[in-house]
């Protein structure tokens, strides 16, 4: 049995002002009509003996994970969440313990980090055949990529001997991101591939070597996983045993310790040359991308004279630009991006900056989803803040009440139920009511459309925090 990993934790702060940390880019459409979520699970799709996946994410991000999983009627072995980010090494320990729990053997694990993009699947599933032969052999695979240019951007694996049948070697080692002239010289040997980080091998075997290389970080992870809790469709592990545990990536941890000569766990490598990217950056949208005459990726309403070699993405209203060459503009609602593409990679210092003036354009956009929907922000000032809110059919939101606002709800479109103290009606199209502050109240939709109403709230604070709930369908 092979049982799909899927980490979706990360940030994706290279690809702001889209990517945000509450919304981060394997969640979003960047290349096709699927998010780079719905690309990673969907491409599994015809693999052999294929197990349900088990995805590991960040707890902020769980009901939008499920929701995305849903959309594509898949339902997840489990829904692991992690109350910190501890990078790889972690992630995939806890769920090779779930994979072992729930799965009563020693599973194969295909680790898979959700924001990819591959564009020959054939070949995905034939490096995959190949791998689970290796890992069978009780050999620790990683995927290198086949390299089509001297990239500075990743980290590369040096292959050793052929393995057997099929294109598969040894791994002599793992070098860090090289300059220029070393990658050239990298490619040129034809015996080193990019780290896509991406691996396949058994549960138990991956467990047993992190504990010879890394045992606090494996000790840690079995509380964290004894410790877990079911919260409705998601396993929260235990964050006082999961705050112990040390922060590596599996590279480290794991996979550069298998390449010495006596260690048992023996790394291999895979190469793939299948159309992959890692999406790390606004260059790599812009070669993923379809160019027009002019070499120009442009998405939404944009308006483009004397541009050339450029991504130029709208998303909230019409963009125009004039006049520049191998740049990178992205509208949203409420931050506009401008850069070279060679500087792209400097867009995590402009997110860093946000973070340290304590700007809530790094973290979230004006839109913010929910279980239920999502809300954007229209209008805030002192006093009064105006929102669209949009209530999925069936869905509704908390039985809660506010100590320093009040609420007015206009029906835009769909039927609302409120519940407003001891009261409970319904409201149409251009129909309203008022929330008196300190009420008890809920807002429903009972139709089979989305419902859509403004909001207008006034008060002396409007914070998300100012809510108190009595009843939640989500557990919060």
């Amino acid at each position: 049995m092979l049982v799909p990993v899927i980490l979706s934790g990360g940030a994706g702060s290279r690809l702001w002002p889209l990517s945000r940390e509450l919304y981060p880019k394997q969640l979003l459409p960047l290349v096709g009509e699927r998010t780079l979520l719905q690309q990673t699970v969907a491409r599994l799709a015809g693999v052999a003996s294929m197990a349900p996946p088990l995805v590991v994410c960040n707890a902020e991000h769980r009901f939008m994970v499920a929701e995305q999983l849903r959309a594509l009627e898949v339902r997840p072995g489990a829904i692991l969440l992690e109350p910190q980010g501890r990078n790889t090494a972690p992630a995939v320990a806890v769920a090779a313990l779930e994979a072992l729990t729930a799965g009563g053997e020693d599973p194969l694990l295909l680790v898979l980090p959700a924001d990819h993009v591959i564009g020959d699947v054939a070949a995905f599933h034939a490096a995959i055949d190949t791998a689970r032969r290796l890992a069978g052999e009780d050999r620790l695979v990683t995927f290198g990529i086949v390299p089509t240019g001297p990239e500075t951007g990743f980290g590369y694996i040096e292959r050793g001997a052929a393995l057997g049948e099929g294109a598969s070697y040894t791994v002599r080692g793992f070098v860090e991101k090289p300059d220029r002239d070393t990658a050239q010289g990298y490619v040129a040997s034809g015996n080193y591939y990019w780290n896509s980080g991406m691996f396949l091998f058994r549960a138990r075997h991956y467990l047993e070597a992190l504990g010879r290389h890394q045992p606090a970080m494996l000790a840690a992870c079995r509380d964290a996983h004894a410790g877990r809790e079911a919260d409705f469709d998601f396993l929260r592990l235990d964050a006082q045993a999961f705050a112990t545990c040390p922060s590596d990536s599996i590279d480290y941890a794991v996979m550069e310790p298998a390449c010495r000569p006596d260690e048992p766990a023996a790394a291999a490598v895979v190469p793939l040359d299948a159309g992959w990217s890692d999406v790390g950056s606004w260059s790599a949208l812009w070669q993923e991308g379809d160019r027009d005459a002019d070499g120009n990726v442009c998405i939404g309403d944009v308006v483009a004279r004397g541009v050339a070699n450029s991504y130029l993405r709208a998303e909230d209203r019409l963009l125009a630009v004039v006049g520049v060459e191998d740049h990178v503009v992205i509208e949203t609602a409420d931050a506009v991006l401008v850069a070279h593409k060679a500087r792209v990679q400097e867009v995590k210092e402009v997110v860093a900056q946000l973070k340290a003036a304590g700007r809530g354009e790094a973290n979230i956009h004006r839109t913010a989803y929910r279980p239920w929907g999502s809300y954007e922000c229209l209008s805030l000032a002192p006093r009064f803040q105006v929102k669209r809110i949009t209530v999925n059919p069936g869905s509704q939101l908390s039985l809660q009440l506010h100590h320093h606002r009040a609420e007015h709800w206009v029906v835009v479109s769909g039927t609302a139920r409120i519940t407003r103290g001891d009261e409970v009606f319904l409201l149409s199209e251009n129909e309203s009511t008022y929330i008196p502050l300190g009420t008890r109240h809920r807002l429903e939709n009972v139709g089979k459309v989305p419902l859509e109403l403004i909001e207008v709230q006034s008060g002396s604070y409007l914070g998300e925090d100012d809510i108190v709930r009595f009843e939640d369908n989500y557990g919060r």
